[in-house]
């Protein structure tokens, strides 16, 4: 029976695990024998100085030496695909490569500057299309079939063996997936049997005593699935066998073998697991012909190596597994401190050699359980293989090297003169896309780490190049800890700031990366566990005693409406003012308590909260509807509240002193009092444990009242106020209904200030009321109020179109659009919209709608009955302007509060699907002549909340800068999930009133300035002058 490795117990690989012994002397003195003879016989092939090449190396030691110029040259390649015109080429040539500083040569440097008009962009343009591709040719194999089918016969002709890689764009959608299974598919059936007529070459056609295939195709797992995320392991690996099965039967009925490239961590085990479940079926079981690849700078790989051994055993049959250092690194290290997430690489180049060695002495250890073939630039890498495998009495063609195309030339000659069998990883595609797939590689991997350095360091001493990795005792062990170099969202909050108290720098919470199994089971154990404990009463919370009453609000699971999440007591207005009176006792011992022990209280929370933390996901999925993600990272989110508003009531509570001669003069903040907080359905425990604890831990009582809609989440989070201590009268627990309850809090004359997040309509009324001095008040009142958006995101003609759709779908159909920051529209800039729209329509039609609880599901239930009315009103209104791109029909999905996605093109900027917040999933496309007309259309709304831009001009960027006027712009990323500290969230106009929730003065709303001065001068002294 086979062992699974995506299921195999922590404990199994830990107990897998080898500890390889150093190098002997004599098999180190021989692996430096052998590089010398590499690096000498490579030296020796340096190309002729008029030769092409030889001009293209002195290019890339140049991009080497100069980091500003290398990011900017590789960055103007990314783009050039997107630029159509002569105009934007010589337009974004200029932006990217005009800087004076930049060590650009004086006739190209000219040549830019003076490229701006039409004849001379027309020249510029046609100049640097040909020098690219040209470039591109050096590094892509071939455009189609044909062109490939040249190079790998020119590649035999050298005695070379070759795996072919398809480029193109992301998939984003499933029928983008099928395009590439039925790309695959036509390889292997074109070039395949075209194969069969070479000249036999004994040591390219065998490995290992039989036939090795002469066709080689590497496939990317993520092409075949638009959808692919650990979070549903099981889901997306079925999806994935669904095509890669007909991929192999093709292959193995034509004679070709296929090797699984390895991707992003964050896919690492559904790879593993797609390939290992498919080669134990009856088909496959006995069938060689498939590899997989595997990464030396994941801390992961030398256990799934050991672990892979182990199932290869029990198959019975031998696969290949290539072995590369990597080609993420820069990507997985940045990905993983934006999140703050336990590093999946290894920090040192040291380390991932010293990883790199090892594995290769365990392919070595292990064969013939495995074929083995090493990728790699690196000499002493090479020289290592080749003298393992001899030690091991492998002779040559009983394992292969492998390297990259158009790369390290000499050193393959060499290689191949050795007579060792060498295979070439060659990439296929368009030239200039394709060259743009190559520099976003190399811009991730062009630090010491890279391929690329390591195959232009020719000048190197051979000792630099040949020296032996580090080990484990020269450097302290950090396998297990998290790299954090994460700074303070703002400086008032540094380490060393003794406004900061005794606690540690601010730094996010993580969100669950679900890459872990164990991390996904107790996530659904926590889903069974609420499920179980549905239906229970809830009571109200008044000066601590926990009051029943008799009439409830019944809170049900919008995905299942005959499913009761909770019953929860409904106050009247005597419990309000019980309330309000039990808040005004405790407010001056609240008031009055040090701000330090106040922020203990909002630590104390946080930890509660961390330890229920997938339940409270889990109270979210049924109440609110969330999906996992989207309900983890609200839980996220209410503890990162708690963490930075701890640590701002700190500063805020420092005097400061404007002191002078004979005066003294101190400025401080004191609490305003009661206040009220109204939160919303939609970020149930986030937005309102934002709103309640700014304002308790500035010293404020508060009566809380949760929406109706979700009132169990509050409940619970009562549970865990009353847990911690929080004295009794600080918070004071009101459900009710919005139009009684929540209008009379907003009137009454002994309410100090108002917290609200909700709709338009109801925070205009709120503040009207607010507004209103009542007989006995003695105070105006304070309202914070954040009340949505009708947020639009710009592509503009040059933008990545893989980045931008992603985004868009993300932001416009996240938690089913009901985000105050939720995309509802997209402005296409000129001829973008064409394919935006083909794309974008195939993203969403491939998105799931179902039961929140399934890790499937993308999109889940919106909150109600009456939302979705309103959302499928809007959608019929809006047919009456605008054509219907995309209507996702959901009906089979039973009586929950379903709506499926809806994309509207030839949308009239003026109209309503324009204009007003429908707050589901519903996104309006305008298409705009010009960038210019793209942001006048982009302000013309009431709202300014969120807005997004995705482009790669620099000028475009800063104009947005300028002139795309709301709260959070975001370029080339999606414009939901804001981070508390990073980017602070709010907005202006009809967005809302006051200061951006989770940045440096959010706190200031909930408190009063004083300034308290003392003469100090007596009859002619002063202390200070003593």
């Amino acid at each position: 029976m086979s062992c699974n490795l995506a299921k195999l117990s922590l404990a199994h690989v830990k107990k897998k695990k080898r500890i390889m012994k150093p190098l002997s002397e004599e098999t180190e003195t021989r692996i430096q024998e052998m590089g010398k003879r590499l690096l000498e016989a490579a030296r020796e092939r340096k190309q002729a100085f008029w030769a092409r090449e030889h001009w293209e190396e002195i290019l890339f030691h140049k991009l080497m030496d100069n980091e500003q110029l290398r990011v900017q040259l590789l960055r103007f390649v990314d783009v050039l695909p997107a630029l159509i015109s002569d105009e934007d080429l010589s337009k974004h040539l200029h932006e990217y490569l005009g800087e004076e500083d930049l060590p650009i040569p004086g006739f190209a440097k000219w040549g830019i500057e003076h490229a701006q008009g039409s004849v001379a962009a027309h020249l510029a343009a046609g100049a640097v299309r040909t020098a690219m591709h040209g470039l591109a040719k050096r590094f892509i194999g071939g455009e189609d079939v044909n062109d490939a089918f040249n190079t790998v016969k020119h590649l035999r002709n050298e005695n070379m063996c070759f795996t072919l890689d398809l480029l193109g764009e992301a998939t984003v959608s499933e029928a983008e997936a099928d395009e590439y299974r039925d790309k695959y598919l036509s390889f292997i059936k074109d070039l395949a049997p075209r194969l069969k007529s070479w000249e036999p070459n004994p040591l390219l056609d065998t490995i290992n005593d039989r036939p090795s295939p002469r066709f080689n195709l590497s496939i990317k797992v993520s092409s075949l699935c638009s959808q692919i995320d650990p979070i549903d392991i099981e889901g997306r690996a079925e999806t994935i066998k669904k095509r890669l099965r007909s991929i192999f039967q093709a292959a193995k009925k034509e004679g070709a073998f296929i090797c699984l490239d390895m991707e992003q961590y964050d896919m690492k085990e559904i790879i593993l697991r797609v390939f290992q479940d498919i080669l134990v079926e009856p088909e496959f079981r006995d069938w060689p012909d498939a590899g997989i690849a595997f990464q030396a700078y994941l801390r992961d790989t030398e256990k799934d190596l050991l672990s892979l051994v182990d199932w290869c055993g029990s198959r019975g049959s031998p696969i290949t597994v290539r072995l590369v250092r990597g080609a993420y690194w820069d990507y997985e290290k940045i990905i993983a401190k934006q999140n703050e997430w336990n590093m999946a690489v290894w920090s040192e180049k040291g380390e991932t050699d010293l990883c790199f060695e090892n594995c290769v002495r365990h392919l070595m250890d292990n064969y013939p359980v495995l074929d083995i073939a090493v990728g790699s630039h690196n000499v002493r890498s090479l020289a290592l293989a080749m003298v393992l495998a001899e030690e091991k009495g492998l002779k040559p063609g009983q394992f292969e090297m492998q390297m990259l195309y158009g790369m390290a030339d000499p050193l393959k000659e060499v290689i191949v003169e050795m007579n060792q069998r060498t295979r070439i990883y060659v990439p296929c595609g368009e030239l200039i896309s394709g060259m743009a797939y190559m520099v976003r590689r190399l811009l991730e991997n062009t630090a010491s780490q890279s391929f690329l350095r390591m195959s232009f360091a020719e000048d190197l001493p051979a000792e630099t190049l040949l020296a032996p990795p580090i080990s484990p005792e020269q450097k302290e062990d950090d396998s297990n800890e998290k790299e954090s170099t994460q700074q303070p969202p703002f400086p008032s909050l540094g380490g060393g700031d003794k406004r900061g108290g005794e606690l540690p720098p601010f730094v996010n919470e993580p969100v669950h990366r679900f890459t872990d199994e164990v991390e996904r089971k107790a996530f659904a154990a926590s889903i069974q566990y609420v499920r179980d404990n549905l239906g229970q009463e809830y009571p109200l919370l008044l000066n601590g005693e926990k009051v029943n009453k008799t009439v409830h609000i019944v809170s049900i699971n919008p995905a299942r409406p005959e499913e009761v999440v909770g019953r929860v007591s409904l106050s009247d207005k005597q419990d309000v003012e019980r309330a309000i009176e039990a808040a005004i006792s405790a407010f001056p011992r609240w008031r009055d308590l040090t701000a330090e022990k106040r922020a203990d209280y909002l630590i104390s929370i946080a930890k509660h909260l961390r330890k229920r933390r997938d339940e409270f996901s889990a109270w979210q999925i049924f109440e609110a509807g969330k999906t996992w993600r989207e309900a983890d990272a609200d839980v996220v989110e209410a503890i990162d509240f708690l963490e930075y508003y701890a640590r701002e009531a700190m500063r805020f509570s420092c005097e400061t002193n404007f002191n002078i001669p004979g005066e003294n003069n101190a400025y401080f903040y004191q609490p305003r009092g009661v206040g009220v907080v109204i939160a919303p359905w939609n970020f149930p425990l986030a937005i309102l444990l934002g709103m309640l604890s700014a304002s308790i831990v500035s010293g404020n009582t508060v009566i809380l009242k949760p929406s109706s809609l979700t009132p169990v989440i509050a409940a619970k989070l009562v549970e865990v106020l009353s847990e911690v201590g929080l004295p009794n009268g600080i918070v004071n627990f009101l459900p009710g209904s919005g139009s009684e309850i929540g209008d009379f809090l907003a009137s009454h004359p002994k309410v100090n200030f108002i917290a609200f997040t909700g709709s338009q309509e109801v925070g205009c009324g709120i503040y009207k009321l607010a507004a209103e001095v009542q007989d006995g008040q003695t105070h105006l009142k304070r309202v914070i109020a954040e009340m949505g958006g009708k947020n639009a995101i710009i592509v503009d003609s040059d933008a990545d179109m893989d980045d931008a759709v992603s985004g868009i779908v993300a932001s416009a159909f996240g938690y089913q659009g009901q985000k105050c920051s939720a995309a509802s529209r997209v402005i296409a800039v000129g001829n973008v919209h064409d394919i935006l729209v083909q794309r974008l329509v195939e993203a969403v039609r491939s998105l799931r709608v179902g039961m929140p609880e399934d890790p499937g599901s993308f999109m889940g239930a919106v909150i109600d009955e009456q939302a979705k009315k309103k959302i499928q009103n809007a959608i019929e209104n809006g047919k009456q302007t605008a054509n219907v791109a995309l209507e996702v029909d959901v009906s089979s999905l039973g009586n929950g509060f379903f709506v499926g996605p809806t994309i509207f093109v030839n949308v009239p900027p003026a109209s309503d699907l324009a204009q007003k917040e429908i707050f589901g999933p519903v996104l309006a496309v305008i298409q705009a002549k010009n960038y210019k007309e793209a942001l006048d259309i982009a302000g013309k709304t009431s709202y300014a909340l969120t807005g997004g831009v995705y482009t790669r001009s620099p000028e475009n960027m800063e104009l947005a800068r300028r002139e795309f006027r709301v709260g959070n712009l975001y370029f080339n990323r999606k414009i939901s999930g804001a981070i508390v500290g990073r980017q602070p969230f709010g907005g202006f106009k009809m967005s809302g009133i006051g200061s951006k929730a989770g940045g440096p003065d959010y706190l200031l709303q909930f408190m009063e300035p004083r300034t308290v001065t003392e003469n100090t001068f007596r009859r002619g002294f002063s202390p200070e002058e003593m």
